[in-house]
């Protein structure tokens, strides 16, 4: 059979065994020294409270595509670093670039509309709204928001579309999370598996590139956790960027190819799981030798 396709243009036809003896193609070569993304960079991070340092000059970066755990004892810096990351605090000194912006100081919503979206150790549902009214508030730039549109004769229009196109997405959304059942189920109803799945739900309708979740299984019994782990994988699989806070060390051990350790508000060891679990300066500090 002839091959209809042919061979394009630049590309040597010759049978592999007649192509000259190289270890590597320049494809390869090129692609084995291409960097995978890093969409967030922080950098000499430090914050005080009054006469404490809560983050003392953290450094670190996050891989595109990757899901790395930060973990720390009570009182190690993750939460603030977390905070100081998305705006809820203003870091004293140092520097946060996400898409290698510089967004050290602004505003949550701000960092939001970027893509960098997190989610909180407790859920934060609207509780007197339903579920499926939750997703539909969480989605950017809805024109709706702006009340002439909603009443406006020739805008009104623009706005049932967009609301009509959103509510499938929502849907999907919920499917994919396997609570559509609870839709018209009011959030404050729901248990806490229930609402990190939600709370996961709505991050992912702000349609982020980056997620940053913090103590996404606290309090979530082994099923949800599984089901809220699957989601997370699934997500990852689909490109997201994953940055989580557990304090399950067996969890993020099994899940994460990499790990940041904080002690003290400072950074003590990042690494591959296996590389953390056998760091003495870790199990000294905060694992314990039986990890």
């Amino acid at each position: 059979m002839s091959d209809a396709v042919g061979t394009p243009e630049g590309v040597d036809s010759r049978d592999p065994e007649e192509l000259p003896d190289t270890e590597d193609s320049e494809v390869e070569k090129a692609a084995q020294q291409t960097p995978r993304g890093l969409p967030l960079r922080v950098q000499n991070l430090e914050k005080h409270f009054g006469g404490i340092t809560a983050v003392d000059g953290v450094s670190f970066e996050v891989e595109e595509g990757s899901l790395t755990g930060l973990i720390g004892p009570n009182g190690a810096g993750k939460s603030t670093t977390f905070n100081c990351i998305t705006g809820v605090h203003e870091p004293d000194a140092g520097t946060v670039l996400f898409q290698g912006e510089d967004i050290t100081g602004l505003k949550p919503h701000q960092i939001a509309n970027r893509g960098l979206v997190r989610t909180f150790q407790i859920a934060r549902e609207l509780e007197e709204m339903t579920v499926l009214e939750n997703l539909m508030l969480a989605p950017r730039q809805q024109i709706g928001e702006k009340l002439i549109n909603s009443v406006a004769p020739g805008l009104r229009g623009d706005v049932i579309e967009q609301e009509t196109e959103l509510r499938e997405e929502v849907w999907e959304t919920l499917e994919f999370f396997e609570i559509d059942h609870l839709a018209e189920e009011y959030a404050g109803n729901l248990s806490g598996g229930q609402r990190k799945l939600l709370e996961l739900a709505r991050a992912l309708m702000v349609d982020p590139e980056m997620l940053l979740l913090d103590e996404p299984f606290a309090g979530v019994n082994p099923s949800l956790e599984e089901k809220l782990l699957d989601r997370i994988h699934a997500l990852r699989e689909q490109g997201y960027t994953f940055l989580l806070v557990e304090h399950d060390m067996d969890l993020i051990m099994q899940n994460c190819e990499r790990v940041i350790v904080m002690h003290q508000g400072k950074l003590l060891a990042e690494g591959a799981p296996e590389d953390i679990k056998n760091n003495e300066q870790v199990i000294e500090a905060y694992l314990g030798e039986d990890i």
